[in-house]
């Protein structure tokens, strides 16, 4: 059996990367080159995830216009629907070798692709497809979403998992509050990647992060030489990531299986080269407190009436 040849996963705060053209390399031809690792001559096959904006037209045609920039014509693209999603649909998402997941509702979103998608997408990652998350798609990728209108720490919920980090968008306004809380609140060993307005993050197969266009901003809990543990906010210039971290939960049985050609299950050994990005480079900032956080009870006070009879007593 031949061993899947595992891509990044990309994470945008919006859908602006799908068209920017930089210095470097357009981020759809890029898609399209590690599509092409595996299928060289093509043609690709593009499925949209519109769960969490409610399949609207008009953000899947955002989605075929930048797919047109690297040659997939409309005829090998697929809304797969929320509603009423028949087998042809579901047969075109388990051969996708590009899978979007669009924004919208994280939670409203992630209800569905729970009870539809889910399975079906993690076994297409493990099997080869690029993945990509556009604003709540990119919090569904990662480990927790969370309840609109909550607290930071109030209504989190899993997701897919398969990005190993919490991962907040364009909430740089608040200087990334609810994602350090969130992140405190989860503990040790977790991490979080806030990505403003117009940026991105790459989660590559040797678990490292890249930034694009915008630096990233992370916090995690980092071992100090003393073995003390203590909260750091860091930032991720782009084109030089994190390094390595610790890999990502288990894949599904059916992906594991198709994994057991390599010396060790569940672990990425590229058959082929994979351009990756020069060694990593992180700017640390001093440690933050952790913020406090809130239980929503209001701290008792003492009236005058209780100063005057405690007084009282002493007497």
């Amino acid at each position: 059996m031949a061993q899947p040849n595992i891509k990044p996963i990309f994470l945008l705060a919006d859908s602006q990367l799908l068209f920017w053209r930089g210095k470097e390399t357009p981020l759809m031809e890029r898609i399209r080159k590690l599509m092409e690792q595996d299928k060289p001559e093509g043609p690709f096959k593009a499925a949209y995830i519109g769960a969490s904006n409610g399949d609207k037209p008009e953000f899947y045609d955002i989605f075929l216009a930048a797919v047109s920039q690297v040659g997939i014509p409309s005829e090998d693209c697929r809304l797969i629907p929320s509603k009423k999603t028949n087998p042809k649909d579901l047969k075109f998402l388990e051969e996708a070798d590009f899978i979007l997941l669009a924004g919208g509702s994280i939670e409203k979103g992630w209800n569905i692709i729970k009870e539809k998608f889910q399975q079906r997408i993690v076994d297409r990652y493990y099997k080869g497809a690029v993945l990509m998350g556009i604003s709540a798609g990119a919090v569904q990728l990662g480990l927790k979403g969370w309840k609109e209108g909550k607290r930071p720490v109030e209504g989190l919920f899993e997701t897919f998992q398969i990005v190993p980090a919490v991962i907040d968008v364009h909430n740089e306004e608040s200087d990334w509050h609810d994602l350090a809380t969130m992140v405190d609140y989860l503990g040790s060993f977790n991490r979080g990647f806030g990505i403003p307005y117009g940026g991105g993050a790459v989660y590559h197969p040797d678990w490292s992060f890249e930034a694009i266009r915008h630096h990233l901003v992370e916090f995690a809990f980092v071992k100090l030489e003393d073995n003390n543990v203590t909260f750091k906010r860091s930032l991720i210039i782009p084109g030089e990531p994190t390094g390595p971290t610790e890999p990502p939960p288990t894949p599904s049985p059916e992906a594991l299986e198709a994994l057991t050609a390599s010396e060790q299950p569940g672990i990425y050994r590229p058959t082929s080269p994979v351009n990756m990005p020069p060694e990593s480079v992180v700017i640390d900032t001093e440690p933050v407190a952790p913020s406090p956080v809130k239980t929503g009870k209001k701290e008792s006070k003492k009236t005058n009436k209780t100063k005057k009879t405690s007084k009282a007593k002493k007497k």
